[in-house]
């Protein structure tokens, strides 16, 4: 059997060259915006959480980003909690809910769709994070055609 002669890792170890950027940093040019469309439940994949990071990136690069919640979407902008909205469950509780927030504060615009909050998760406008604008069932296609008209980024979130 093969001996192991590597040391074992150590906390502060690096195990990757993270300084290491391959592509120039692309920055927003004038009066350019982004979309990042989010059709996934909270808690059911890494998907929704990653691309809130990025849509605070590309709002940190300088775009005008809108984030749109639709479908299962919206469970990415109710309020949590528990045993109280607000109060973190467990570490990592409410990610979703500070990431929106953090987002929004940084100048980032959240939708959410009317029809997916009410008709498909049972929840009322009230339950929407403060700051995250509700819009009716046919305002998500022409928000997504208002981006693509005005040849925005759009990044679509999808998981099944």
């Amino acid at each position: 059997m093969p001996a192991v002669t590597k040391p074992a890792n150590q906390k502060g170890d690096f195990l990757v060259d993270y300084e290491d950027k391959v592509f120039e940093d692309i920055q927003a040019g004038e009066g350019e915006k982004a979309l990042v469309t989010f059709h996934t439940v909270a808690f059911e994949g890494s998907i929704g959480f990653v691309n809130l990071l990025q849509a605070t990136r590309l709002k940190r690069k300088g775009f005008e980003t809108s984030i749109l919640l639709y479908g299962p979407g919206v469970t990415l902008g109710v309020q949590r909690g528990f045993p109280t909205l607000g109060a973190e469950a467990f570490p990592g509780h409410l990610n979703f809910n500070n990431q929106i927030v953090k987002f929004m504060e940084e100048g980032g615009k959240v939708y959410a769709c009317r029809f997916a909050l009410q008709a498909l998760y049972g929840h009322g406008e009230g339950a929407l994070i403060p700051g995250v604008t509700p819009i009716s069932p046919l305002d998500v296609l022409d928000l997504i055609l208002i981006h693509r008209r005005d040849g925005a980024f759009i990044l679509d979130t999808w998981t099944l």
